[in-house]
């Protein structure tokens, strides 16, 4: 299937490694130009020498911390200077610390939500005109399956998540006819750093060996495994694309079945 993102503009946040990187890659291979966006610079530079030395789309990359108060102006700016117009937005933020709701630090809540919730709304809110100008847009952005199905000791980010879901399918409504979709994409267990952390921290917290952690979520999923970066990445440049033109205000699930719920 073509999925029409030759000469795409893309902007993949938090893309210097797991499923931003995955996205990224996954939009690269499809045509689009990518713009990568994260903190550390020398990962960024491997990450757009190896898309570039597969051909296809470009990469390049943008150094920028999502915890800077201007990281949404700054980013924009420098997007639509090298762009002229972002015509996909990937959303994508790292995770919070583990936690209790009933131990939630109202700080760290604060700080958490500048990150995750706020500056991702902010940057939208930017790139938005020269999307709905052009007639063509895709916003996407990656939450996590606990915004579905609340996941155990992870209240932060179920709390803050939850935020952006309210937030897409209020938007998907006011841009739809301007030829932009806004929809989200929910990752299960899919093998990554972040991942192999919450497996740790697990270990830690239970006092069970960490292979005993991994077997009793693997056991947890219908699937039987945790999925790859690739299969989620393929999810979402087909939610990018222009045979996905007609999906908005939707959230897709990639978990190997693993949400109870219908």
């Amino acid at each position: 299937m073509d999925l029409g993102l030759k000469g795409r503009r893309a902007l993949v946040l938090s893309s210097s490694r797991g499923l931003g990187l995955g996205v990224a890659e996954a939009l690269a291979a499809e045509g689009a130009d990518v713009m990568l966006c994260g903190r550390s610079e020398a990962a960024l530079a491997e990450a757009a020498k190896a898309i570039n030395a597969r051909g296809v789309g470009r990469a390049t990359c943008h150094v920028a911390d999502l915890a800077s108060e201007d990281f949404s102006a700054t980013v924009a700016s420098e997007a639509l200077n090298r762009f002229d117009c972002v015509d996909i937005l990937v959303n994508n933020s790292g995770g919070p610390p583990p936690g209790t709701a009933a131990g939630m630090d109202v700080y760290m809540l604060e700080r958490q939500a500048q990150m995750m919730v706020f500056r991702l709304i902010e940057l939208a809110g930017l790139l938005l005109p020269a999307m709905r100008q052009e007639k063509w847009g895709r916003i996407l952005t990656i939450a996590s399956s606990g915004v579905v199905q609340p996941i155990p000791n992870l209240a932060l980010s179920n709390t803050l998540r939850s935020a952006l879901v309210g937030w897409t399918k209020t938007l998907a409504s006011e841009v739809a006819a301007d030829g932009v979709t806004c929809n989200m994409l929910l990752p299960g267990r899919i093998q990554t750093d972040r991942v192999d952390e919450l497996d740790d921290a697990a270990a830690k917290r239970t006092g069970k060996p960490l292979e005993h952690v991994r077997a009793a979520a693997r056991a947890a999923i219908p699937a039987g495994r945790y999925g790859t970066v690739e299969e989620f990445a393929s999810v979402a440049a087909f939610l990018c694309s222009q045979p996905a033109s007609y999906v908005t205000g939707s959230v897709i699930r990639c978990d190997g079945g693993a949400i109870k719920s219908v």
